[in-house]
């Protein structure tokens, strides 16, 4: 193969593999915490009396950095929600909250599955990359007093697990054979935050959550915030809008499967239906 086609063959191998690890990213990560859980107006009668909520929520996610994979050069992204959606297979998003009035817990998951190909060279060849990722997240907080029962603030520590799983390959390349490579990265979190709610009236409600992990243990540094209004259909049901960011500054090097480097920011608006029982 002459240079300017093994040229334009590793083009098209970084832009594929860029887009799909981008929105693949976008659509979990730290994919940092879900929406928080909307709570009743009325207080718990007593704090061993534990209440329950699960929520299912979307992120239309965009995404904006610096992604590097293996010995291949760091590329800027910047891929729109318009782009994500193009590539993707399917996605579960959710979160299981539980209060007593002065514990929370918090356990929540995001699965997402995206692929992208695109025709190379002169023989009818086709590239190909998929990405399968997997976050979920624990966290406990305590509820600190504020003076007023409209309001409820916490602050919160846990844990955020990242797994990404990417792939490429090469089919239909003339005389040449088939090829296909994988590689699998993973990174937990420490995080320290904050929750708080705060109730308008008996229908209209404002949730915030903020948290900042990292340290150096898993990533360099991580954030993400959230902040939302929902509005109680029911007692035990509520849906809400919202707004939520991560940033992920991650690097590792002189692994198995070689360098990985993801430094971005993934930002959007968000949609979360919500039971308690």
């Amino acid at each position: 193969m002459s240079s300017a086609g093994t040229g334009t063959l590793v083009h098209a191998a970084v832009g594929v593999a860029v887009i799909g690890l981008a929105a693949g990213l976008a659509h979990a990560a730290d994919m940092p915490m879900p929406p928080i859980p909307d709570r009743p107006s009325e207080q718990a009668s007593s704090a061993s009396e534990w209440k329950y909520q699960v929520t299912l929520y979307g992120w239309a996610t965009s995404l904006t950095g610096d992604v590097g994979i293996r010995n291949l050069p760091t590329t800027s992204v910047d891929v729109p929600f318009s782009e994500v959606l193009k590539h993707l297979d399917g996605a579960l998003m959710g979160s299981v909250f539980a209060d007593n009035g002065e514990w929370l817990l918090l356990a929540d998951v995001v699965f997402a599955k995206l692929s992208a190909s695109r025709p190379i060279g002169a023989f009818g060849g086709e590239l190909g990359a998929g990405i399968t990722e997997l976050i979920a997240m624990g966290a406990v907080g305590y509820m600190l007093p504020t003076g007023r029962s409209d309001i409820d603030f916490a602050i919160t520590g846990g844990l955020r697990y990242a797994s990404v799983k990417g792939s490429l390959s090469w089919s239909g390349l003339g005389p040449l054979p088939d090829i296909s490579a994988s590689a699998r990265q993973w990174w937990l979190d420490p995080t320290l935050g904050f929750f708080a709610h705060w109730e308008l009236n008996e229908k209209w409600f404002v949730n915030a959550i903020a948290d900042i992990g990292g340290f150096g243990v898993g990533s360099d540094l991580s954030s993400t915030g959230y902040l939302g209004v929902g509005y109680m259909w029911t007692k035990s049901f509520s849906t809400s809008l919202g707004y939520r960011y991560l940033y992920e500054d991650y690097e590792a090097s002189g692994t198995t499967t070689g360098s990985f480097r993801y430094n971005t920011i993934m930002h959007g608006p968000t949609f979360a239906m919500a039971w308690r029982f």
